[in-house]
């Protein structure tokens, strides 16, 4: 039968420990090594206890949280103790090693050496599975190097031979091996903790949405930054998707707060937008299901979420646009600066009143247009001396209006944008930004062909593209 592993912290107390040692000597003579207590606190510098066992089973029982290191003799005998090798012989042992092919002369001598590589090893594995977070020192004899590297190999701190053990360089060994215990312990928490970064990574990007804006002639650009450090996704959120009757649908929003669970109800909104929206749901129906969704899927009655949509229609020169508590977007005609939409006839923000209405006002759009959806990330941040004021819709305006005037459309005037914001906000914004571009040029849909090119997800703090958008010929000043 097994012996049970004894309950233990995620670390030993090593780990914690700057004077007292504990030493646990597992060899079926204690007296053999010869060393005192007192020559090891006299070598140490420090207390030494020493407890010794003179089997596994004596050991497990020993073996507490204040144990430092475990000091085993390889050649003590394994029995009783479900320690096994899993490598006894018998009947079968060829097929078990060589995966039921028949065992050659060549084959034969490799694993008999295997075989009593794991026998003679057997007390250390077991060790090892009895004290994962405890540093070990195996004890051999003075000739056996190969079996004493390879039992580091398999998981030990060091080694120590017989013939040359003294107080001093026990000492000194047992130092060692909680240090490199302790380092080990240190990199196998940073490498799981890199790995779920990188899954956590990967789930947020794949959580990020990719516009389907094929056959709509309309130019696609997006920008995100997470307020949250080391975050891909925060509590703000987009979307874009154009229905089977040829009408755009866009959506931008912002839950209140930028942390993981706000992140989390954001993508769980987004993606209810875009099934209600293909469902063929629009305007103050489309929200007042979004409440519900809000109100079921919020963690507090305190969570609210700010909502703009826009529906354009398939000739793409009117729109349909309902805001709730959101920031109106900023449109910009042809040869025309930008200028905000109204928003005087908004409704509230989702999950504050439970009867609300969201009004939808019809837009006059235009033959060549752009038009951007923001979060009040971009609105929010800090300008002038000392940062006592705020950028504001205006100021905002009044920021894309220059890049107009320096020719940046697209991509470029986006990322250009957002910069800016952080330079005037002395630094890192502190809340989430997501900034979405739509716009419409008529000579380059008559360059695709009636289509423009397949639309990607946005970019998450990532450069522009190399290359500039197209821009319409002969325009003075392009859209955005």
């Amino acid at each position: 039968m097994p012996v049970p592993v004894p309950q233990q912290r995620s670390a030993s107390a090593a780990e914690t420990s700057h004077g007292d040692l504990t030493l646990l000597v597992i060899e079926d003579d204690p007296a053999g090594t010869t060393i005192t207590v007192p020559e090891l606190s006299a070598a140490a510098g420090t207390r030494v206890r020493v407890r010794t066992a003179r089997n596994l089973t004596e050991a497990a029982r020993l073996l507490t949280d204040d144990v430092d290191c475990i000091l085993l003799d390889l050649a003590l005998p394994v029995t009783g103790t479900g320690a096994g090798s899993g490598t006894a012989s018998g009947p079968g042992t060829v097929a078990a090693t060589t995966g039921g092919a028949p065992e050659t002369d060549a084959t034969a001598p490799e694993r008999d050496h295997a075989s009593a590589r794991a026998d003679e090893l057997a007390a250390l594995t077991h060790v090892l599975r009895l004290a994962p977070h405890h540093a070990v020192l195996a004890l051999t004899a003075q000739d056996d190097t190969e079996l004493a590297a390879e039992a580091v190999r398999v998981g030990a701190q060091d080694y120590l031979f017989r013939g040359e053990l003294d107080a001093r360089v026990l000492s000194r060994a047992i130092r060692y091996a909680v240090e490199r215990k302790r380092a080990d312990i240190a990199q196998h928490q940073l490498t799981e903790s890199r790995l779920r970064a990188q899954e956590n990574a990967r789930l947020e990007r794949g959580l990020l949405p990719t516009p389907l804006l094929d056959g709509s002639g309309l130019s696609f650009a997006a920008r995100y930054r997470p307020g949250r450090s080391r975050a891909l996704l925060g509590g703000d959120f987009y979307d874009v998707v154009r229905t089977p009757d040829g009408t755009v649908h866009a959506m931008i929003g912002d839950v209140c707060g930028h942390g993981p669970d706000e992140a989390a109800l954001g993508v769980e909104l987004r993606i209810a937008w875009r099934a209600l929206t293909l469902a063929g749901l629009c305007g103050d129906d489309l929200l007042a299901t979004l409440q519900q969704v809000l109100e079921h899927e919020r963690q507090s009655e305190e969570i609210f979420a700010t909502l703009c949509t826009v529906d354009i229609a398939p000739d793409g020169r009117q729109a349909g646009l309902c805001l709730a508590g959101h920031p109106a977007p900023l449109l910009a005609r042809h040869g025309r600066p930008a200028r905000l939409l109204p928003y005087e006839d908004g409704g509230p923000a989702l999950g504050l009143l439970p009867r609300a209405r969201w009004p939808r006002r019809q837009v006059e759009l235009g033959g060549a247009w752009s038009l951007m959806l923001y979060t009040d990330g971009l609105i929010e941040g800090r300008v002038g001396t000392g940062g006592s004021e705020r950028l504001g819709q205006d100021g905002m305006a009044a920021m894309v209006n220059s890049r107009l005037e320096q020719g940046l459309t697209g991509d470029e005037l986006l990322e250009a944008a957002v910069s800016e914001v952080r330079e005037l906000n002395g630094g890192e914004l502190t809340d989430d930004v997501a900034v979405l571009l739509l716009g419409r040029d008529p000579e380059r849909i008559r360059r695709w062909g009636g289509s423009a090119p397949r639309s990607h997800p946005a970019s998450v703090d990532r450069p522009p593209p190399s290359s500039p958008p197209v821009r319409a010929a002969g325009a003075h000043r392009p859209p955005l």
